[in-house]
């Protein structure tokens, strides 16, 4: 591991112990927080970002021209090392550094890790990968980890799920999401949103699958965000805005918003309809549930939150039946790779059938909350069927009192049971729903 030092201002290092922790098993957001806490330079900072989302995002790729370089594999105790090379290729790769300041500012990195001899590696991998990147380019080609920065079994497991849009999906999942965001229709239209924003300034426009969503086509920061702080506008990508709707709100219903964190699709089920009966939004999670009561006192709404795992239904629940209720599970959030580049590198083969598992136990717990004639939302922001429509058939078969609520809408593909948005489609994120309506 890298050696962390007080003294520590190389960027490229910084960037370094980040993929060096998440290969570690650790999750980039964590990783960045704690990392860029003592840099004050926001430039420093957003390229920090960069490095580290661009190193996660082509890892594979990386990976693989790193194997081309070396005349011998490093040793199990230099992941540190491994990790700066990544980053050193990535700079000279992707980004607009002049090649001789990435290759000098790489090489001055390894001055921290205590490790000497690296210095002439690293700036021998680094300029012999400039002579030979044409070469190099070609050789990506034929190969499939290389080509589609995935690893093995990820390609796998999406070209059997989706056997006619696998490439495009891989495609998708490296590109840069959209700036999406929400406009809290309680406070003003989009229509009037849009006309706010000076267009010399921000150029943007909407999500026409959405009733509020809009994209800003260059990302800024929330401080920047005109509205942002009034809780005029939110950020939230627009097939995670497709929920609300979904929902069928009317006054004085009683909604329960199952895991509820990170809570944007909370937010907008309050603003869509602001006089239920109740809201309760439950997030085992306590950090996150300090983040959800941050933005329901920005966004100036209300909702009962309650830290505890929803599945525990005796501990939390006090009887009353629920009219409507948003489970949105824990998944693999293959759907949101090209947000959290991280989990091409932290997700296992293996993780499906748990998270399978555990959704099926939700979906078990919850269904008894519902009153007769009420719905159930059951949405994951997952591609793969093992998650989504295999969770829920064998729950409609063993279940006489629940039927699917088809979804009729022009987004996404219809699957057996429910829609499926797929990676990049109308520029949104990955997604599944479906609507399952209590009988009686």
């Amino acid at each position: 591991m890298i050696k962390k030092t007080a003294a520590t201002t190389n960027l490229r290092l910084i960037a370094a112990r980040v993929i060096d922790q998440v290969t570690a098993g650790h999750s980039l957001t964590d990783c960045l927080e704690s990392q860029l806490s003592p840099i004050r330079a926001a430039r420093d900072r957003s390229f920090v970002q960069a490095l580290c989302y661009g190193v996660c995002r082509f890892y594979s790729r990386l990976d693989v021209i790193l194997s081309y370089l070396l005349k011998k594999p490093l040793k199990a105790k230099d992941t540190d090392v491994h990790a700066l090379l990544l980053v050193g290729l990535y700079q000279l790769m992707e980004m607009r550094v002049p090649p001789h300041a990435a290759v000098a500012e790489t090489v001055d990195a390894t001055e921290n890790l205590g490790k000497t001899w690296a210095q002439g590696l690293v700036n021998a991998i680094l300029r012999e990968y400039l002579r030979q990147r044409e070469q190099i380019e070609e050789k990506i080609k034929e190969d499939p980890e290389a080509f589609y920065a995935h690893p093995a079994w990820w390609i796998k497991a999406i070209s059997l799920a989706w056997p006619d849009h696998w490439q495009e999906i891989l495609q998708a999942n490296n590109q840069h999401p959209p700036f999406s965001l929400r406009v809290n229709q309680l406070r003003l239209t989009r229509e009037q949103y849009l006309d706010q924003l000076p267009a010399q300034t921000y150029s943007a426009h909407s999500i026409p699958e959405t009733r509020s969503g809009i994209i800003l086509e260059t990302p800024i920061s929330t401080d920047e965000l005109p509205g942002f702080s009034a809780g005029d506008v939110s950020v939230q990508d627009g097939a995670s805005q497709l929920a609300a709707p979904l929902l069928s709100l009317t006054p004085e219903l009683r909604v329960l918003d199952a895991c509820a964190a990170p809570g944007g699709k909370l937010m907008h089920i309050v603003e869509t309809e602001p006089t239920l009966l109740a809201v309760i939004a439950v997030e085992k999670d306590a950090k996150r549930i300090v983040s959800i009561r941050e933005n329901l006192t920005r966004l100036k709404v209300n909702a009962t939150c309650i830290c505890h795992d929803v599945s525990a239904v005796n501990v939390w629940w006090d009887g009353q039946l629920f009219d409507r209720i948003l489970l949105d599970a824990p998944c693999s959030a293959s759907g949101v790779i090209r947000r959290h580049p991280d989990i091409k590198l932290l997700r296992q083969p293996g993780d499906m059938k748990v998270l399978a598992k555990e959704q099926r136990h939700l979906l078990e717990s919850l269904w008894p909350l519902l009153k007769p004639g009420g719905l159930l939302l059951y949405a994951t922001c997952s591609i793969f069927p093992e998650e989504n429509v295999q969770v829920v058939q064998p729950f409609l078969v063993s279940h006489a009192d629940a039927k699917e609520d088809s979804i009729r809408a022009e987004w996404g593909v219809p699957l057996t049971v429910g829609r499926q948005i797929l990676p990049g489609q109308h520029n949104m994120d990955g997604f599944y729903y479906v609507r399952l309506r209590k009988i009686g």
